[in-house]
């Protein structure tokens, strides 16, 4: 391992360390399809807001208050309330995918310009895209929609490289893990999705 990334990992501060372990923690349950992991999506959001806002990522900071509200949506609906079943694994077809795509688009680059300092770069850019994109695909993985492994892969991808610009280097190196995870996580709900199919015929 270089020593510039050891450095870097060895300057960690315990509350990141512990964001992050409650973020692969709600990454594994939720491969799994275990409701359990949106307790550990909340208690790892309230950790990360902190943690973002003293980094002065004002999106990412922002959208871990949507996380907390979409955990507690996910729960009612990975469980079932209100005498309806729990949610099953589902698809979106293309068009309403390439519509989603194209608002998230349009919604980055009006908030990165109400955002960007001069000189700032693509970082508002960045943290924008992510930040619209994780909305999309958290709602899509709530609703138990498959296609939302695709979002994330992308989505961790310009993440890991925007924390690490932002000396978050645990959690660039956690949305890296991600992006391995969410390939599994495709493959296990492809597993689930066609014993789904078997079971409901």
């Amino acid at each position: 391992m270089p020593a510039a990334l050891v450095a870097a990992l060895s300057a960690v501060t315990p509350a990141e360390w512990l964001a992050v372990a409650l973020a692969v923690g709600y990454l594994l349950l939720a491969i799994r399809q275990n409701p359990w992991c949106w307790a550990f999506a909340i208690t790892s959001a309230a950790l990360y807001l902190v943690l973002f806002s003293r980094a002065g990522l004002v999106m990412q900071a922002a959208l871990q208050v949507f996380f907390v509200a979409m955990a507690i949506y996910g729960w009612r609906q990975w469980r079932g309330s209100a005498g309806r079943e729990p949610a099953r694994i589902g698809r979106w077809p293309l068009r309403r995918h390439a519509l989603a795509a194209v608002a998230v688009a349009v919604v980055t680059v009006v908030n990165a310009r109400l955002i960007a300092d001069d000189g700032a770069g693509l970082v508002p850019y960045a943290d924008a895209a992510t930040t619209w994109g994780s909305v999309l695909a958290t709602w899509l993985v709530a609703r138990k929609l498959i296609e939302n492994w695709f979002y994330w892969i992308g989505i961790d991808l310009v993440a890991a490289a925007l924390f690490w610009s932002q000396g978050l280097h645990a959690t660039a190196v956690l949305y890296v893990l991600y992006t391995v995870l969410a390939v599994r996580g495709y493959q296990a709900w492809g597993r689930d999705e066609r014993t789904q199919a078997t079971v409901h015929a």
